[in-house]
């Protein structure tokens, strides 16, 4: 398929003129890890559903890659061709990305959470050729509904399971066969591999809209943000990187996936967070440094206080995807014997901001950090002019790793003439350069660090025949920051209980994270003189429910 990625041509010569972009590729970082240090451990996952622990060396990690790429060019996948991929954090989820950009194809990573409804859409919107999906994974049968996808999409021709069996069998068709004895595997990837400005990314974000956005980047967007990120944090190849937040996600993409190979370090994948189980791997693989949302930071702090011991390789957790109220970080600190790390940032653009090593604590335990090099923030009143220092404003970010577009959809890619990202969300910002995240324009919500598209699910609960009206919004909660709270005005003579509109849902194919999780029938809806249901009174309820 063909992108359309916006690059102006001034964007591009500053970036590279303040060596932000520095035209590196991931495949530069890991074949010189192969090179240089191939015995080295790269990747250890904790598989869940096998109960193995697979751990590949640089160098068997790259022979993997190798056959796996070849493996796509026979399934007739070709440069800019999209590969989707709902994995949970296991091996053939990094491998599949390096092979995609062996042979110069879009990696789209899906959320395990996703689907039917999610996936119809956005395997459609990206034309994937390729889907993989995992035999079964946290009680789901994906094969049957990958059958389901591939029947009504023209343009997806393969899906593979891994762990599945014959024609399918992802093993089968991409490892098991000795390709590379059949194909000159250096010519064929040498004419395909994809460039420091070509789309190699696909990452679907929800939004206001109803429906998802394909955010694009490229090596030159992402690794501009990698770079100054691991220098700030002092990150290096001893460390052990361990990533339990979903790999589909930017945070686990960047800075589990990407992160560890531009190191030249030991990447550790769990697929299902629980916290004692987290506990245990960091002490056996002697982890260092991991990044998740608040929801993890409060399960592994509380851990700590049960078996402190199993923490004393972790020297920094880094904590984003929601807001992060001040205690937890603190009682954090003090439990993990750790450094926290607070930042802020989004799938358009990675981590924008983060504290610091060494920080005040009023900036490391009251603030969302400051930008990392290359990226610049500011807040905007209504009118777009800057707001006075402490002041509330629209949160803007412009820099080296904003995203080049959304896919097939320029029309909504919210960057000024100036190069100033729209974030959607609300901030002060202090004297120092420090922000702190207030709030957010965008009508989401934050679920441990999942955005749930607030609107796609009101429309489903209006197709509900007892509904009249219906929004969404979120209450508090100590653990996930947020949870998702439906306010519903019933028909006449209607009755809805709370279990009766999850079974709806579930029957409309949603995903189960975005499901609300309490049920407020009223009279009427708070509204303003022109019809708009005003829900900030409504978030104003529900707080008292968060409370509760």
């Amino acid at each position: 398929m063909q992108f359309d990625p916006i690059i102006p041509a001034a964007r591009a010569a500053a970036m590279k003129a303040a060596g932000h972009w520095r035209d590196r590729v991931l495949l530069e970082f890991f074949d010189a890890a192969i090179a240089r240090r191939g015995d080295v451990l790269a990747l250890v996952d904790h598989n869940s559903m096998t109960g193995a622990r697979n751990a590949l060396s640089y160098a068997e990690l790259g022979r993997r890659v190798e056959r796996i790429a070849l493996g796509l060019l026979d399934l007739g996948v070709e440069a800019g061709d999209v590969v989707s991929y709902q994995l949970p954090n296991w091996w053939e989820f990094t491998a599949l990305h390096l092979a995609c950009l062996r042979i110069g194809a879009v990696s789209n990573p899906l959320m395990p959470i996703f689907r039917q409804r999610e996936l119809s859409f956005m395997l459609g919107l990206a034309e994937a050729k390729v889907l993989v999906v995992p035999k079964f994974f946290r009680g789901f049968d994906y094969p049957a509904m990958a059958a389901e996808l591939h029947g009504v999409l023209p343009a997806l021709r393969h899906v593979l399971v891994v762990g599945g069996s014959g024609e399918q069998s992802f093993e089968e068709r991409l490892l098991e066969l000795p390709r590379e004895r059949r194909r000159d595997a250096a010519a064929s990837f040498a004419v395909r591999r994809a460039g420091p400005d070509d789309v190699m990314q696909v990452m679907y974000t929800s939004g206001t809209t109803g429906e998802p956005k394909g955010v694009m980047h490229t090596a030159n967007t992402l690794f501009s943000n990698i770079v100054p990120y691991a220098e700030r944090l002092g990150l290096g190849e001893r460390d052990v990187v361990l990533m339990a937040s979903p790999m589909a996600h930017q945070t686990g993409f960047m800075y589990g996936l990407m992160l560890p190979i531009y190191l030249g370090a030991k990447a550790v994948l769990q697929d299902i967070w629980q916290a004692d189980r987290g506990a245990e791997i960091i002490a056996a693989e002697g982890a260092t440094f991991t990044m998740a949302s608040t929801p993890f930071l409060a399960d592994m702090a509380e851990a700590a206080t049960r078996r402190p011991q199993d923490f004393a390789s972790l020297r920094m957790f880094l904590a984003a995807g929601a807001p992060i109220p001040r205690v937890l970080v603190q009682k954090a600190s003090e439990a993990l014997g750790a450094n926290i790390i607070s930042a802020w940032g989004m799938t358009e653009n990675g981590a924008v901001t983060t504290t610091r090593v060494g920080d005040a604590p009023d900036k490391t335990f009251g603030t969302d950090g400051c930008p990392v090099p290359g990226m610049e923030v500011r807040t905007i009143d209504a009118a777009g002019r800057p707001v006075a220092v402490g002041e509330e404003g629209r949160l803007q970010t412009r820099g080296c790793s904003n995203f080049v577009g959304y896919l097939k959809r320029p029309q909504l890619y919210g960057t000024d003439a100036e190069g100033w990202f729209e974030t959607g969300d609300l901030a002060r910002i202090d004297a120092d350069g420090y922000i702190r995240i207030t709030g957010r324009a965008k009508d989401i919500i934050i679920r441990g660090g999942e955005n749930i598209p607030v609107v796609e699910v009101e429309g489903l609960i209006y197709r509900h025949p007892a509904v009249q009206e219906a929004a969404i919004v979120g209450m508090p909660d100590p653990r996930l920051g947020e949870r998702g709270c439906a306010f519903i005005v019933l028909r006449p003579g209607q009755s809805l209980s709370f279990q009766e509109l999850i079974a709806f849902l579930r029957d409309q194919k949603l995903a189960r994270d975005y499901l609300p999780e309490r049920l407020e029938i009223v009279a009427e809806m708070p509204k303003t003189p022109s019809g708009k249901i005003q829900k900030f009174k409504l978030r104003e309820a529900a707080k008292a429910f968060g409370a509760a």
